[in-house]
């Protein structure tokens, strides 16, 4: 059964959730886009932007038109996306699609096949975009966020996938049409088994994310009332802390509900860095530069 979609909702309209209305919107959707947030004035400045169409006002606004909606989009934190999850999977049915764009993904997946992915309930395609930037909100919304970005589709580990029933037809279709869509903003798409992807995320973005936060709040209670820090403070002092402006409101989920991952990689850079620190006046400095660097090089 083929499925057409021409209304969606999104469901917080922050940074993620506003750049893919707009993202859509360049990309030639012409159908309707809601909003909701739960900061009105986020959804409110979304829709004065024009990454969505109406900002919905309530909670029962947003499950009325969720009914009405082929695709609802999970942009908010992920404890929220569960929530969510777990609010719109009795009142759904196999002509919807819900998908998200959870920064971890194991939890999500794994609720996903549990509450979804039926013959007579919706579809459900865990994503995740790597994308982004240190600041949120509708206000940094931008059409072209994605481009170039991979989009990242899950799945749940193969002995869990043998005991789901699979989506339905018409779920099917929209899953293929949203990943179509989702390439027109420009993205590479790349399927990932969850677990896989809670593992890389953790070294590739939770890591630097929680680095960058340490060694800025370091500076501010070392050097911070320093008059001179802004003046001798750099390109690598502005490029090793700007992550340091990120939300907590969105990095408390993924240190909950991935903190095996990033405690394992962060205590990999403890040892890293206590190794640097015991080597400062030896040859296995060197080293150290050369191994940096061979990551650093382009691949041929």
């Amino acid at each position: 059964m083929t499925a057409k979609i021409d209304r969606i909702l999104i469901l917080g309209t922050g940074l993620l959730g506003a750049s893919t209305g707009l993202a859509l919107r360049a990309a030639g959707f012409r159908g309707a886009i809601a909003g909701w947030d739960k900061d009105a004035a986020q959804a409110q400045l979304a829709a004065s932007r024009g990454a969505i169409d109406e900002a919905l006002p309530d909670h029962a606004a947003v499950l009325g038109r969720a009914k009405e909606s082929q695709l609802v989009l999970l942009a908010t934190p992920v404890y929220a996306i569960l929530d969510w999850m777990e609010q719109l999977a009795p009142l759904l049915g196999p002509n919807h699609l819900v998908t998200d764009v959870g920064s971890t993904k194991a939890l999500i997946t794994s609720a996903g096949n549990r509450l979804f992915n039926r013959e007579y309930t919706a579809g459900f395609l865990p994503g995740h975009p790597m994308a982004g930037k240190e600041l949120g909100g509708a206000a940094e919304a931008d059409a072209g966020l994605f481009r170039d970005a991979v989009w990242i589709f899950t799945a749940v580990a193969d002995q869990e996938a043998n005991n789901a029933e699979g989506m339905s037809s018409p779920a099917a279709a929209l899953t293929a049409e949203w990943k179509q869509l989702v390439r027109r903003f420009g993205c590479r798409l790349l399927e990932l088994d969850s677990a896989r992807h809670d593992e890389l995320v953790a070294w590739v973005s939770h890591l630097p994310q929680f680095l960058s936060t340490a060694l800025t709040a370091l500076l501010e209670a070392e050097v911070g009332d320093a008059p001179e820090l802004t003046a001798v403070g750099g390109r690598a002092l502005k490029e090793m802390t700007r992550l340091g402006s990120s939300p907590y409101s969105m990095w408390r989920d993924v240190a909950l509900t991935n903190t095996k991952a990033v405690a394992n990689a962060i205590q990999a850079l403890e040892q890293r860095l206590a190794h640097l620190r015991e080597n400062l006046r030896t040859p296995e400095l060197r080293e150290e530069f050369e191994l940096a660097r061979r990551f650093r090089k382009p691949s041929a």
